[in-house]
């Protein structure tokens, strides 16, 4: 299973990486803070850490 971390001081809380997430992974706490919910729909595209522009986020894992 993928998972995506995000190091809440580096994350400005812009809400790239949920919008440019393909299945729609994140949801996000009422402060901004994204929240991996989803992680059994995550595909590991890699596109929100990519996106992020302030390099908060780190994909690890991967299918078992």
């Amino acid at each position: 299973m993928w998972k995506v971390e995000v190091n809440e001081k580096l994350c400005k809380r812009c809400g790239i990486c949920s919008t440019f997430c393909p299945v729609k992974v994140f949801t996000c706490k009422i402060d901004g803070l994204p929240v991996h919910t989803y992680q059994e729909k995550c595909t590991g595209c890699n596109l929100c850490v990519l996106r992020c522009p302030d390099i908060a986020l780190t994909l690890t894992g991967g299918k078992e």
